[in-house]
């Protein structure tokens, strides 16, 4: 069963909680950090004072770096699948009897 935590962070100096799955807490930290550290970026290139400014520039600064990845990871997922299903088949053909390989880790 997956365990709720809760996280006190601090982002520019004001203090959250988050709720979160125990599973999370790892990957939540490093987002807080990551996002601590773009808006004292921001912040520190003077050019925006308020912190919800501040904020606003840095989610969209964050959704910029994300789509720009995505676009350049081009990853074709039912691509990727075929790809698989071919491999198991010829593996298949040449181990007779040793199951797929989903069967073998799921």
């Amino acid at each position: 069963m997956n365990k709720e935590a809760v996280l006190n962070v601090t982002v520019m100096g004001r203090e959250f909680r988050i709720h979160c799955s125990g599973e999370e807490r790892d990957d939540l930290l490093l987002a807080v950090s990551y996002l601590d550290r773009k808006m004292r970026e921001i912040k520190s290139a003077g050019k925006i004072m308020g912190t919800e400014q501040i904020a606003i520039a840095a989610a969209i600064s964050i959704t910029h770096e994300l789509l720009d990845t995505r676009s350049r990871c081009d990853f074709d997922m039912p691509e990727f699948k075929r790809r698989i299903e071919s491999l198991e088949s010829r593996l298949g053909s040449v181990l007779p009897g040793e199951g797929t390989f989903e069967n073998k880790v799921g």
